[in-house]
């Protein structure tokens, strides 16, 4: 019954997606295979290290992927739609109106030449066929609704004079101009300091509530995911190493990998634990070899580890982890 009900609510659903970059006769497989849902409203975060495939892998799902670059396999579902067999036109017609995305820089992803209303009018007019003037009025509004103080005049200003975080607010009013259903932030609090963080992922948790929406919040810091995320996903060079409930992925890692990134970065909840940072690098995905793609930075790998690939195992309806360790029932915390 669980399993049926958490079927219908799904918004998103992506099975085996592959995406790998060309260059002349050599390929680099960025994507490897994932699988994953996001269900309708929920806020899903994905979390790793750079250089794991996330902004790959929802670029994927969008169409933005660079021409060097192909979605080799995979299903993507929106909504009940394959967005995978539309072509360029029709998954145009889906950005914006359908899913919407907030990239992490929000100088270079704003046009300098533009005022910040120019940049939503021109969204309204074309994608929700609204006349100008109707454009400017429902603009200062979107403005006001993410927290912008003075919106009938800012609609008027430049990007160089907002600073970076009402800046990232007038990239979030344009995504949330034609209501999408769902919201894709890459990393949208990188270029911030710790206080505007804050305040930029209070303001997408308040309107995904408001517009029950769904979103996925792409970032490398678990901070990000532990504060508004309910699920959560670990990637690791292409693949998803674990998945799982918020409090399943602090409070009951599976996976070694998982573990690493939370041993490496500071608690707040009083109890003081020297930091470990995770050995090694990555591997290249030009050179990745068969076995776990962790096996090299893996105090608890053996063998088969660097042979084979493991299958996920499932701990609960919501969490599951490729591991072998985990699958045998050992020990993979300190």
């Amino acid at each position: 019954m669980e399993n049926n009900r958490r079927e219908k609510n799904v918004l998103l659903d992506v099975k085996n997606l592959r995406t790998a970059f060309y260059n002349g006769d050599s390929k680099m497989e960025v994507v490897r295979g994932i699988d994953f849902t996001v269900q309708k409203g929920e806020i899903l975060g994905i979390v790793g290290e750079s250089g794991s495939g996330k902004s790959v892998m929802v670029k994927s799902i969008l169409g933005i992927i660079p021409n060097n670059a192909k979605v080799d396999a995979g299903e993507i579902v929106l909504d009940g739609e394959h967005l995978e067999s539309l072509s360029k036109k029709e998954k145009r017609a889906i950005r914006g109106r359908e899913i919407a995305m907030i990239f992490q820089d929000p100088m270079t992803a704003l046009n300098p030449l533009k005022k910040a209303g120019d940049h939503l009018v021109e969204l309204l007019v074309r994608v929700r066929g609204m006349k100008k003037k109707e454009a400017i009025n429902e603009a200062i509004e979107l403005l006001r609704m993410v927290g912008i103080p003075s919106p009938e005049t800012r609609v008027n200003q430049y990007p160089h004079e907002f600073s970076g975080g009402m800046r990232q607010r007038v990239l979030i009013a344009m995504a949330l101009a034609c209501n999408p259903k769902l919201l894709i932030a890459d990393e949208p609090t990188t270029a911030l300091d710790v206080t505007i963080q804050a305040q930029i992922l209070e303001l997408l948790k308040k309107l995904q509530k408001e517009n029950d929406m769904s979103v996925v919040l792409i970032t490398h810091d678990l901070g990000v995911v532990a504060t508004i995320c309910s699920r959560i996903l670990v990637m690791y060079a292409g693949r998803v190493m674990e998945e799982g409930m918020a409090h399943e992925i602090f409070y009951s890692p599976k996976h070694p990998y998982t573990k690493a990134l939370l041993n490496s970065i500071p608690r707040v909840d009083g109890e003081k634990t020297r930091l470990k940072p995770i050995k090694g690098s990555a591997p290249s995905l030009q050179t990745i070899s068969s076995g776990c793609p962790f096996a090299d930075r893996c105090e608890f790998a053996f063998d088969k580890c660097f042979k084979e690939t493991p299958e996920y195992q499932s701990f609960s309806s919501t969490q599951k982890s490729m591991c072998f360790l985990a699958g045998e029932g050992a020990k993979v915390d300190d």
